[in-house]
């Protein structure tokens, strides 16, 4: 296993802090304009530097801590849930780099069942039943949506033998890629849960919960749960198109649609977000035990079959 420099992964994590940012104002933009209002356009031109300055705010208010909370987690809860988030974009694929991780795939997997652990915390050390309810709420969820997830990752793997998304990035074949297709949607909508986004936001249920498991966050604990959220939000779209579509783009161009599209995947969560209401969770476990598992498990055969 080649692994890459830290020099590489501290270029790579100020490049997505960056993209995080800015991404949080094409939300509040594309959100505007589908509710039709402008969005923000008052800080300097346009609203451009407007994440700056709900950065600037955020970290300088006051830190508001529960007489009652469990303080040690409740403080180190978003630091590790940024972490983990972090963590995810060490295994960007760089296409032209000698550097590359062996079994990214399983780190992936690894990291992303740990995401839930933060929520639960979250919402256990705040020590407030609002708090309590959005993180059990998050629980039922990810039980609901991982193992399906972890078919339909599985299909690719086993198609190409292989569990390094360097290699997906380097291999073209554009035959097995229109058969991973079919698996797309379920992979999208998944990873809507994933991210705990619209319409399976039912962690923040704000109409329900009073914001669901960070109702006692505030200032810069707060900001640093968001910021997980949006990073992890891209991470998910670039995954995409590496599991789902790097092998129907050819090589030279590989990087270059890499951007481009996890730029479109990401776009597409906002406009989920914009276009639908949330769901019950009830109907989200049906919806992933009685549907997503068993089509999953019926495309992996056929494409399984189909491959060999």
């Amino acid at each position: 296993m080649l692994l890459k420099s830290p020099i590489t992964i501290l270029i790579t994590f100020i490049c997505i802090l960056l993209s995080m940012a800015f991404f949080t104002l094409l939300e509040r933009k594309i959100l505007g304009y589908i509710q039709l209002r402008k969005g923000p356009n008052k800080v300097s031109i346009m609203g451009i530097p407007q994440p700056m300055a709900d950065a600037l705010k955020l970290f300088t208010k006051e830190l508001n801590l529960p007489t009652s909370a469990n303080v040690i987690p409740f403080i180190a809860t978003p630091m590790l849930a940024l972490f983990l988030a972090l963590m995810l974009w060490s295994l960007y694929p760089y296409y032209s780099s000698p550097c590359m991780m062996t079994y990214s795939i399983m780190l992936f997997l690894c990291i992303s069942s740990m995401n839930v652990y933060t929520t639960l915390f979250s919402g256990w050390a705040s020590n407030s039943k609002y708090s309590l309810l959005g993180a059990l709420r998050s629980i039922a969820q990810t039980i609901s949506y991982e193992v399906s997830m972890a078919l339909v990752i599985l299909t690719p793997m086993i198609m190409l033998t292989t569990l390094s998304l360097n290699l997906f990035m380097k291999l073209n074949s554009f035959m097995f890629g229109l058969m991973l297709w079919p698996l797309l949607v379920t992979w999208f909508i998944t990873s809507l849960a994933e991210t705990n986004r619209t319409p399976f936001d039912l962690a923040e249920g704000e109409s329900e919960l009073v914001s669901g498991f960070n109702t006692e966050y505030s200032s810069g604990t707060f900001a640093l749960i968001f910021m997980a959220e949006y990073m992890n939000i891209i991470a998910m779209s670039m995954i995409t198109f590496v599991l789902f579509m790097s092998l129907c783009v050819t090589s030279p161009l590989t990087e270059t649609m890499m951007i481009m599209l996890t730029t479109l995947v990401s776009v597409l969560f906002i406009w989920a977000r914009g276009a639908y209401p949330r769901m019950r969770y009830d109907k989200l476990m049906s919806l992933t035990w009685k549907q997503f598992l068993p089509m999953t498990l019926v495309l992996m055969t056929l494409m399984i079959t189909t491959a060999l």
